[in-house]
């Protein structure tokens, strides 16, 4: 089994290592203080083709696929993970939900201006009593005519504060529950639309995390993205692309607290010798490192599963439920090595530490990702 990647997957994960540490490092600090999204770096990344890594060719993406879009994610996330989040939901919430689900019009409109940047888009489901179970959702699409007139109000949408277009569900027939449930494309334009309320979150500060307010929204039928009463297979088959972002984003908050680790280990001194001296701590970096190479192994392989178009909704969970919480052991680590100087801002681990944590929860829970792994291996 050939384990190297290629030559264009090495040529672009470099490209994506100099533009974090060119463009995402020098500020990053300041804007997570000031909980500011790098916005123009964000741009940028899409005019260097980073937002169309999962588009095809011919819609105007680079169609390089998940493995190239997991390495990527890891570069960006070392540095920044809450720009890192805005290209994963750019990438797997938005652009394969609409490379998969979409029609033909609806791709030829709108994935040649997302994959460059143009457009910016979100993926808007959670509500305040529906997060692991969207069958609850309340949020409603109600038939008027030739189109739907959207209501209810969606919590926690990545990129929400900037996005131009909305993948969102509503119940449309809410006797059935999760059978009842569509997805549509929104334009943040729609009269009736507004940002809600702006979150302040533990970490990925420089992430937009926002309320999305459908007041009297009236869509066109067109909106429909995949059959009515179907969304729930359209949320269900994207998560499964989703979780393989946000386990790379872990294995790369994770891969960046080592560094910081083993920097910070090679230079602080106590009782006369380096910290690096220690065996304590060299098992700590040991087992950090091992936990690393173990994730990242795992995402590849998962990652090439989605781009040999196999089945990969057990193995994106059980990698998505590993990277996060080996990235909560690696970012511990690391940060009992700093001691005292760890849990001060000046620090750079102190803000991976924060960071990491939302791995083990957005894109389902780590628990959530139990569930859809055991009824794998049991056969439910």
């Amino acid at each position: 089994m050939d384990f190297h990647l290629g030559d264009e997957h090495e040529l672009v994960c470099e490209e994506a290592r100099k533009f974090a540490e060119r463009r995402l490092a020098p500020s990053v600090e300041e804007l997570d203080e000031k909980q500011e999204v790098n916005f123009a770096a964000v741009k940028e990344l899409g005019s260097l083709g980073f937002l169309g890594m999962t588009v095809p060719e011919e819609l105007g993406g680079t169609n390089l696929g998940a493995v190239a879009y997991a390495g990527v994610m890891i570069e960006l996330s070392k540095i920044d993970a809450g720009t890192a989040v805005a290209v994963s939901v750019q990438n797997s919430l938005v652009n394969d939900t609409i490379v998969k689900w979409g029609t033909e019009e609806q791709k030829a409109e709108v994935l040649p201006r997302l994959a460059t940047g143009e457009l910016m888009g979100c993926f808007s489901i959670t509500e305040a009593g529906a997060g692991s179970d969207p069958g609850s959702l309340k949020a409603t699409a109600v038939r008027d005519g030739d189109g739907f007139i959207l209501n209810g109000t969606k919590n926690f949408t990545t990129n929400g504060g900037f996005a131009d277009l909305i993948i969102a569900f509503f119940q449309t027939d809410p006797e059935k529950g999760a059978k009842g449930v569509s997805a549509f494309l929104v334009s943040s334009s729609t009269p009736g639309f507004q940002v809600g309320r702006h979150e302040n979150k533990l970490g990925i500060r420089t992430s937009s995390t926002t309320e999305m307010v459908f007041t009297e929204c009236r869509v066109p039928a067109s909106a429909l993205l995949g059959q009515e009463n179907k969304g729930l297979n359209v949320a269900l088959t994207t998560l499964d692309g989703g979780r393989i972002g946000i386990a790379a984003q872990a294995v790369g908050i994770a891969e960046g607290a080592l560094d910081e680790a083993v920097k910070y280990a090679k230079e602080r001194s106590q009782f006369g010798h380096k910290l690096a001296d220690f065996q304590a701590l060299q098992f700590m970096i040991a087992d950090m490192a091992t936990e690393i190479e173990i994730a990242k192994t795992m995402l590849y392989r998962v990652a090439w599963m989605k781009d040999s178009h196999l089945r990969h909704t057990k193995e994106s969970a059980m990698i998505k439920l590993y990277a996060s919480e080996m990235a909560h052991r690696v970012c511990h680590k690391a940060l009992q090595i700093h001691g005292g100087y760890g849990f001060m801002k000046e620090f750079r681990v102190e803000r991976l530490y924060r960071d990491q944590r939302i791995t083990e929860i957005y894109e389902g829970t780590s628990e959530i990702q139990r569930v859809v792994i055991a009824r794998a291996v049991l056969g439910d």
